[in-house]
């Protein structure tokens, strides 16, 4: 039976207007862009990379708008499996999509040529995007705020702050979105290097996950008071909690680094890639 307190904090929930609706419009323009785009180049995108952006959408509402968002004052496990939807799951389903140019084509024609146009055709911004994106920068990115935000200071403040708690997970999904970008190199990106330090990268980012998520699991004290003081809503004590949390963050945490890892490494060991070594705009996003 479901705790009398799980079934009040759920029936909380109302939907949030205003990202729920920015979802649909960002959806809606995709799809757009999608329709014209495959008239000229229908074999750059299939069903499913259109499935996987709207997958990621779909993930992004859950971890931003669903009744999930709701538990995660009270729960640990629920935070930090709305932080794993943030990280591991909708930047990659959204990278996979190649979102640039059907986002772009999905505009109305004059915005597109008022605005984006002259932005794209500022310098600096393509170049602060390839420094954005460059493997070294996205890394660090991504991996410092994961391990800042989870200092017990930084974490108990955006549990007390609403301002905070949404620059947290602004943190999250765009450093995120930053740290897949060179696994997935979205078209019309170009990768002129070898993909082979991939690997590295991905793991390297593994062994900061694994480690933060074992001191969470094995420190035997709890980190962060707000769950101590939170009404209970589980049967979870707030140590089992923050138990259960590391060790989710753990494994799944691991099979999202490692299970693209595994796939990269057979793509390049394949009798295909060493008869083509060199790298395009096709072949360098995970297909």
């Amino acid at each position: 039976m479901i705790d009398p307190s799980f079934a009040t904090v759920w029936k909380t929930w109302s939907m949030p207007v205003a990202a729920t609706t920015s979802i649909v419009i960002c959806a809606a323009v995709y799809a757009l862009g999608c329709v014209r785009i495959r008239h000229t180049r229908r074999e750059m995108f299939p069903s499913w990379r259109a499935a996987c952006f709207i997958l990621g959408l779909v993930a992004l509402w859950l971890a931003i708008a669903s009744p999930l968002a709701e538990f995660d004052d009270y729960l640990l496990v629920a935070h930090m499996t709305q932080h794993l939807v943030l990280m591991s799951v909708t930047p990659p389903l959204l990278l996979l999509g190649f979102p640039i140019v059907p986002l772009l084509r999905g505009l109305p024609k004059s915005l597109l040529r008022r605005v984006f146009a002259q932005l794209f055709s500022v310098g600096i911004l393509q170049s602060l995007g390839r420094f954005l994106t460059h493997p070294i920068v996205a890394w660090i990115a991504m991996n410092l705020s994961y391990v800042a935000w989870h200092v017990p200071a930084a974490y108990e403040l955006a549990l007390r702050s609403e301002g905070w708690h949404y620059v947290e997970h602004s943190c999250f999904f765009f450093t995120s979105l930053m740290f897949w970008f060179p696994v997935v190199r979205p078209w019309p990106s170009v990768s002129r290097t070898s993909r082979w330090p991939l690997l590295l990268y991905l793991l390297g980012a593994d062994v900061i996950n694994t480690a933060l998520s074992a001191f969470l699991t094995f420190c035997g004290r709890v980190l962060y008071p707000s769950y101590a003081d939170a009404p209970r809503i589980s049967s979870l004590s707030p140590l089992s909690d923050q138990v259960a949390a590391g060790a989710f963050m753990w494994v799944a945490g691991s099979v999202a680094f490692l299970l693209p890892a595994v796939f990269i490494a057979a793509k390049l060991l394949s009798p295909a890639a060493k008869a083509c070594p060199e790298p395009h705009a096709y072949a360098a996003g995970i297909r």
